[in-house]
Parts: structure tokens; C-alpha cells; sequence
């Protein structure tokens, strides 16, 4: 009877926190004077709450001290999948999953700082949230890709389901959904209403119910096979000729299987309509299927007009290759390649790549963005400058090259 009150006395007077920590693990302990945010935000976090989970449950057991710091064990996703096997499924078959693909697909990724890409300070910074070999993740020492949407140490699902969740990895240069959501009306209205479910953020869409597959119907690259519109096939084919997908003779190559690896496109017709179907049905919980169907269709026609300049800038190019005045690289196809990016072999194959990842990315995601400003003066505005410039750099250089 005794030790009960004096139990219920030292509640009172010192706080539930301080029993914790009487019962705390040596990794608390021990942290708690060398990274002591990280034991406060474990502790904030509902996993450090519930008290099911400790350290060594995700670092394990190997790491004792100060002497052996080197044996922690850094998880990965099968971490947790542990204990969110459904989420982690979802994951599995998911875009994100496959964003570290992408890192070993680009032709001039081996030649980038280390820094840039396994020491995560450039693209791997954002593409670490894809699944990736064991000597990646022994050069990289970052964690489970699951931590760039639920941040250690405190993996807050609410944090999570935040719109600015997704803005340290969709914004800027080549995919800046989050300037065209937040320019919306739909993030209008969520910037000055709050989170009232009245306008959709990222979640909403693109993750309805928790989903954490996160696909769309186009993929990254806006390429869908097969096309039945054939004047758009004939874009489409000359822009997967310059993404090496496929040769100037338009056979398929390599890349087409680094494509399929990475679902950075649209390979059958069921594919791409289940995603539509998808997307359909959760416009349509708030705006009538008519009205959701017609704005995904306008939407589509503003990448086949983007790709009508794409496909012509790209064929101006080619044809310098054609004419012998630009030399391909050892061995490589004499055709322009997008996925060389910056470091292109000349100035008009610079602002050709410019034209594909940044303006063309502009003119079509600015459409199912709802953002009719980046669509017009970020996309297609600019694509119509880049291809002028195109045609001018491309006319002195055949000049150029007839002088000599």
C-alpha cells in the first residue's frame, strides 16, 4: 500500500518522462549527450512512444560504444518492412523504388564528383529513395529510402502526408511540380485555407489512401508505346531515338530495358490506362468524371505539341551528325543523345538537352499541374526559343563548315 503511494507521489512530482528514462535503453543513454536530437526526436516519434521499438531494433546490435561506432548497422527498406510489409509492397512496385536506376542509367553518371552522386550532395541527394546496391549504400552511408519522406528520427507519418513533404525533391530545374501545385488554384487554396481537404496536394492524388506506389499514367519521360495516333508515333519515335532507346534506324537498343527497369515510361496500353482510370477517379471525388476526363485529355495534347518541337529540334540536330559537322563519341550512335544532359559535346546539343528536360518537362507537367503560366512562358514559350536557336546555331555551323 505504501510503495503505491510513494510510486503515485513520484509521478506527481517528477513526471512520467523521468521513469522513462529509468527504464531507458543503453543507446538512449549514451546518445542523449552525444546526438541528443536524435534521441528527442525518436522519442517525439511514435515509434520511440509506443516503446516496441529501440535503436538496435533498426541499427543493430553490433555497435556497443565509442570503440566500435563503425559497426552500426544502416537500415535499408527491408528495415522497415519489418514491420509495414504493405506499405513496403507497395513501394516495391512503385516509381520511387526505382529512382536509383535512373542514377546507373544516365551515360555520363560514372564520370560525375563522388560527392555529387553517392556522397548524395547533387541527384543522389533526391534519387537515394531508390532501392540500391550494397557497395551504393557502403559508399553513401545514408539510410532506408523511407526516410526521405518520413525524416529521422522521429519518421512522422503526418509529417509525411504534407504536401511540402515532396518540395525538397520536386522542385526546380526539370520537374517543378511543386512551384506549379503551389501556383495553382489547388495550392492557392491550400496556402490560404490550411489543410481543409477542400484542394488536393500531392497525397491526394498521387498517393489516395496511403498508396505508396506514387505512379502516374505517363511516366517521367511522357512516352507511351504503342501510340494509334501515328502523327504523334513519328514524334515519339524520333525522341526515343534520342534518348538512345532507339537507333537511328529506329531498332530498339540497351536503354529500352533500363527504360522498362526504371517504369519511367508507358509500355502497353493497359498500363497506362489503369493509371488514367486511377487518376480519373480521384479528380472526379471532387469535379464530375466529364470535366476530369476532358482536362487529363488537354493535358495529353499539350505534350503532343510539345513533342511536334521536340522531334523537330531533335532531326535538325541529327542531321549535323548526318553531315559529318558534329563527330559522335566512341562508341556511340551518330545521333544527338538527350541523356548526356550537361555535359553535351557542343553548344547546340546544350540547348537541345535544355529544350527536352527543362522546357518540355515545363509545357506538359505545367498542364496536369493546372498551371497555365508555367505551361505557356516556362514550356512551350521557351521551346519555341530553344528550337529558333537551334535552327540558327545549326545554319552557321553547316556555313561553317562549307567555308573550310
Amino acid at each position: 500500500m505504501k510503495k503505491g503511494i510513494l510510486l503515485m507521489v513520484a509521478v506527481f512530482f517528477l513526471g512520467l518522462p523521468g521513469l522513462v528514462a529509468a527504464a531507458e535503453s543503453t543507446c538512449i543513454t549514451c546518445h542523449r549527450e552525444i546526438t541528443p536530437n536524435v534521441v528527442k526526436d525518436f522519442l517525439a516519434g511514435e515509434m520511440g512512444k509506443s516503446g516496441s521499438v529501440d535503436c538496435s531494433s533498426c541499427h543493430g546490435t553490433d555497435h556497443l560504444g565509442q570503440d566500435d561506432f563503425a559497426k552500426v548497422k544502416m537500415p535499408d527498406e527491408k528495415t522497415c518492412q519489418q514491420c509495414h510489409e504493405t506499405q513496403h509492397e507497395q513501394y516495391m512496385s512503385g516509381k520511387h523504388m526505382a529512382a536509383w536506376i535512373a542514377m546507373d542509367a544516365m551515360p555520363k553518371t560514372g564520370i560525375q564528383p563522388h560527392p555529387y552522386i553517392q556522397g548524395m550532395k547533387g541527384c543522389g541527394g533526391c534519387h537515394k529513395i531508390g532501392v540500391r546496391d550494397e557497395a551504393t549504400k557502403a559508399a553513401s552511408r545514408y539510410g532506408s529510402p523511407c526516410d526521405s519522406c518520413h525524416t529521422r528520427h522521429k519518421f512522422s507519418k503526418a509529417e509525411a502526408k504534407r504536401p511540402e513533404a515532396c518540395r525538397t525533391c520536386h522542385m526546380g530545374f526539370d520537374h517543378p511540380q511543386w512551384e506549379m501545385w503551389s501556383g495553382s488554384k489547388h495550392g492557392v487554396i491550400y496556402q490560404t485555407e490550411g489543410d481543409t481537404g477542400r484542394a488536393p496536394t500531392c497525397q491526394t492524388c498521387h498517393m489516395e489512401n496511403g498508396n505508396h506506389r506514387v505512379m502516374t499514367s505517363w511516366g517521367f519521360l511522357a512516352v507511351r508505346l504503342p501510340e494509334d495516333d501515328q502523327e504523334w508515333m513519328g514524334y515519339r519515335a524520333t525522341i526515343l531515338k534520342g534518348l538512345h532507346v532507339l537507333d537511328p534506324e529506329g531498332k530498339p537498343t540497351a536503354r529500352l530495358e533500363v527504360v522498362k527497369a526504371g517504369m519511367v515510361a508507358r509500355l502497353t496500353k493497359e498500363e497506362w490506362q489503369a493509371e488514367r482510370d486511377r487518376m480519373v477517379k480521384v479528380c472526379s471525388k471532387c469535379h464530375s468524371k466529364t470535366y476530369a476526363e476532358s482536362n487529363l485529355a488537354s493535358a495529353d495534347n499539350m505534350i503532343k505539341e510539345a513533342d511536334k518541337l521536340m522531334a523537330e529540334a531533335i532531326e535538325i540536330v541529327a542531321d549535323l551528325y548526318t553531315k559529318g559537322i558534329i563527330k559522335p563519341e566512341a562508341g556511340k550512335a551518330a545521333y544527338p543523345d538527350l541523356l548526356t544532359f550537361y555535359d553535351a559535346i557542343t553548344p547546340v546539343e546544350q540547348t537541345l538537352y535544355v529544350m527536352f528536360l527543362e522546357h518540355r518537362m515545363r509545357a506538359f507537367q505545367g498542364a496536369f499541374h493546372m498551371n497555365p503560366d508555367y505551361t505557356t512562358w516556362y514550356g512551350l514559350a521557351e521551346m519555341k526559343k530553344d528550337l529558333v536557336e537551334i535552327k540558327h546555331e545549326a545554319a552557321r555551323m553547316i556555313k561553317e563548315m562549307a567555308g573550310k
